[in-house]
């Protein structure tokens, strides 16, 4: 199992599904550079994934906005699948020859399933980080 789980992915997804913030692409830049930084594959091509990403998650966020876990499990599925396909044509147009068959059963599916396991940990987690960061103001 050669799939690892991606905690900035999950981070960004967790936060652009928060209800108040507004700041998701500039933690998606802030993520993709810093994934760009640390990885060998061409640079900035974590950032494309990512922002596609947050695109996604602010997407659901409107239309599925009654159930957050939902959004963020979907979310997370398409994300992942985004990342890793991103990061596979960036592979392939760099001249490094991975079959897609092999991508998919080592690197996609074991990612897939660590994220998702994850998933709503980190949901919960940077849910009430955002309730302390941005409290719903009380009416008088």
């Amino acid at each position: 199992m050669n799939g690892t789980a991606d905690l900035i992915l999950l981070f960004i997804i967790a936060w652009a599904l928060q209800d108040r913030v507004e700041s998701t692409w500039q933690w998606s830049f802030i993520g993709g550079v810093f994934a760009s930084l640390y990885t060998a594959l061409p640079f900035g091509t974590y950032l494309v994934g990512y922002f596609l990403t947050a695109s996604v998650a602010r997407l659901l966020k409107r239309r599925v906005w009654k159930a957050p876990f939902l959004a963020m499990l979907a979310a997370t599925f398409i994300g992942t699948v985004i990342v890793h396909s991103v990061s596979l044509i960036a592979r392939l147009s760099t001249g490094v020859n991975i079959p897609v068959l092999t991508a998919l059963n080592v690197i996609l599916l074991p990612g897939l399933l660590l994220n998702l396991l994850l998933a709503i940990p980190v949901f919960s987690i940077m849910r009430d980080m955002a309730t302390w960061l941005y409290p719903e103001e009380l009416e008088a």
